[in-house]
């Protein structure tokens, strides 16, 4: 047999197995995993809402929007404990972010977040009235500092409250992961509220 024959068997038997290779990687893998739902499925989970959604978030901007005046009314005196001032310029800082969360579910849910807005609070989920408010403003520093956080104490357990009434009946992904978050900082401030109230 010649080199040129030799070298044209060759290529007539590698030229199937190279299509047959090529066939067969060009098949579809086939996997045991789940499909992933697609974006706009999750999406869709994720905005689902109910009516207890809502008045979570309605109302918790409101309540937050009075633990930030609180706050201020505090930061505003001389002579405040400093540690009652310090856990003051937290709640202020962390309320505002979530007050803002709270209002862009609102708008994406289509809701109004004037809702709760012109409610009297006053003994209703740790909300302060008007004469609470007006006395916390009248109190100098150091006793306001004490008036401070006893009123903030009920007033973060009204939060708390709220909360797990939005983990039993609300539905939103969003909103309930915010219930949980404000149940977990708002109970560990009301220890550490009862720690410094007691050192007072």
């Amino acid at each position: 047999m010649t080199f040129k024959f030799r070298a044209l068997a060759v290529s007539a038997i590698a030229v199937p197995l190279v299509l047959t290779g090529c066939a067969t990687s060009a098949g579809p893998a086939l996997s045991s995993e789940p499909a992933s739902p697609s974006p706009s499925a999750t999406a869709t989970a994720q905005a689902a809402f109910n009516q207890a959604d809502v008045v979570f978030a309605s109302g918790m901007i409101v309540h937050h929007q009075q633990a930030i005046m609180m706050s201020e009314m505090l930061l505003a005196k001389d002579d405040v404990d400093q540690g009652v001032a310090e856990l003051a310029e937290r709640i202020r800082a962390a309320q505002q972010p979530e007050i803002q969360t709270l209002e862009a579910m609102l708008a994406e849910w289509g809701a109004d977040a004037s809702e709760h807005a012109g409610m009297d609070h006053g003994g209703d989920s740790g909300m302060m009235s008007e004469s609470d408010m007006a006395l916390l403003e009248a109190t100098p520093g150091p006793e306001a500092s004490r008036l401070f956080l006893e009123q903030m104490i009920m007033h973060h357990e009204g939060a708390v409250e709220m909360s797990q009434t939005e983990l039993t009946e609300g539905q939103n992904a969003e909103a309930l992961e915010m219930a949980q978050r404000i149940i977990d900082d708002q109970s560990a401030e009301i220890a550490e509220m009862e720690s410094l109230l007691a050192g007072l």
